[in-house]
């Protein structure tokens, strides 16, 4: 057990972190519905109510929908574009999809590798590409989730300032639509060009996103 825990530690620690934050935004993003309610006059609703409510679903869904996109455009971006010196990066002159010999694909294929990777055909070119797509699925179900529970939400206060309700594909016209959606994208890219950027020149002893400390700056693809 305690060996298990051990190599799985990463990804059980940051499971249970976004249990931890899920919960804390429900339990605030309750208290600040309820202050809004209030404010207009109307009853306060029960953390039940809340949760089921388009308002939360689509607090939710506009920060995934955000995360899948930056790693979507990453894994894919990072096929074809290098940053000289950025332990995220391909070395300069590795672009490309790389022969099937560096990829352990088809004759290259050792014992150990996943069945479909000594495939052929359809299997191959799915588990070739299959955390791509599945990140770009994701970004489509969160994206849509976003914007169907973004507009109940809107048409919620549409109704109450006594407005017409709109459309889904009105609604993907409206600013409110676009304000959430694009705040969250622009944060998300940030955030990936300062990883890329900063990690030529900086450094985090032990870390596999860092280079070693002892690295040159222009050293590329090389990780701690």
């Amino acid at each position: 057990m305690s060996r298990a825990l051990r190599d799985n530690s990463l990804g059980l620690v940051f499971g249970s972190l976004f249990l931890i934050v899920l919960v804390g935004q429900a339990f605030a993003g309750h208290a600040d519905f309820n202050h809004q309610q209030l404010a207009a006059g109307m009853e306060p609703i029960s953390l039940g109510r809340y949760l089921t409510s388009a308002s939360f679903a689509a607090d939710v869904a506009e920060n995934w929908q955000s995360e899948y996109l930056q790693f979507f455009l990453y894994i894919f971006l990072t096929v074809w574009l290098v940053q000289k010196g950025s332990p995220e990066s391909k070395k300069p002159g590795d672009e490309g999809r790389e022969s099937d010999r560096e990829q352990k694909v088809g004759r290259y294929a050792t014992e150990d590798s996943p069945s479909w990777a000594r495939a052929g055909g359809l299997r191959r070119t799915l588990l070739s590409n299959s955390l791509g797509l599945v990140m770009g699925l994701l970004f489509v179900a969160s994206w849509l989730t976003q914007s169907i529970a973004g507009m109940a939400a809107f048409n919620e206060e549409q109704l109450r300032d006594l407005q017409e309700p709109v459309s889904w594909a009105r609604y993907l016209t409206e600013p409110d639509f676009w304000n959430r959606t694009l705040q969250n994208w622009q944060s998300e890219l940030l955030a990936v060009a300062s990883m890329v950027i900063l990690s030529i020149y900086l450094r985090q002893r032990g870390s596999p996103e860092s280079k070693p400390v002892g690295s040159p700056h222009d050293s590329t693809g090389v990780e701690g």
